[in-house]
């Protein structure tokens, strides 16, 4: 694969729900975007439920191979506990800055927002997610939304599994134009 086809990053870390990984995972190769599996450069990491997964690229390699960002029509950040670990990568920061500065679709479900909390990319927005971490949401300061799917600017939050064909319908909708 070279980094200027059209591709889906899917951040990744250990914890990671499998639901919320799998159902893009899956749903973004049915529209024909080839998915790229993003951690924080270990290589392989295990699922909630011990599934393991192998990295496409290191958020290094990819900003390297391609700082233009060519070819990525948007980014999902799934929940679980990978969240908690992705968000304290300067690396993968970076990486999803760019894509916000860039203005390409973001899908973030569960605890994914606290990725966005720590790129300061929920001030003045309107998001949702898992009801634990709804105070987080606040105290970034967004204006926390109960619903399935909320959607501001090129952000796309979700709450839980649940709410996982809702969510992924929007950011298909929007990864397609």
């Amino acid at each position: 694969m070279t980094l200027n086809e059209k591709h889906v990053i899917i951040l990744i870390e250990e914890g990671v729900d499998d639901r919320e990984f799998l159902y893009p995972f899956y749903r973004v190769q049915e529209e024909g975007f080839k998915p790229l599996l993003v951690g924080t450069g270990k290589g392989t990491y295990k699922t909630k439920m011990g599934m393991e997964l192998k990295e496409t690229i290191t958020p290094e390699d990819y900003l390297k191979g391609n700082p233009d960002l060519d070819g990525l029509v948007g980014l999902v950040i799934p929940g679980g506990k990978a969240p908690e670990r992705l968000r304290v990568n300067e690396k993968v920061k970076e990486l999803v800055k760019k894509v916000l500065e860039k203005g390409l679709p973001i899908a973030a479900i569960c605890h994914g927002p606290q990725v966005l909390i720590s790129v300061n990319a929920l001030k003045g927005r309107k998001a949702t997610s898992y009801h634990t971490i709804a105070d987080d949401v606040r105290n970034a300061g967004a204006e926390y939304v109960d619903e399935a799917v909320v959607e501001d600017g090129n952000l796309i939050t979700s709450r839980g599994p649940s709410d996982i064909p809702f969510w992924m319908r929007r950011f298909i909708e929007r990864v397609r134009g």
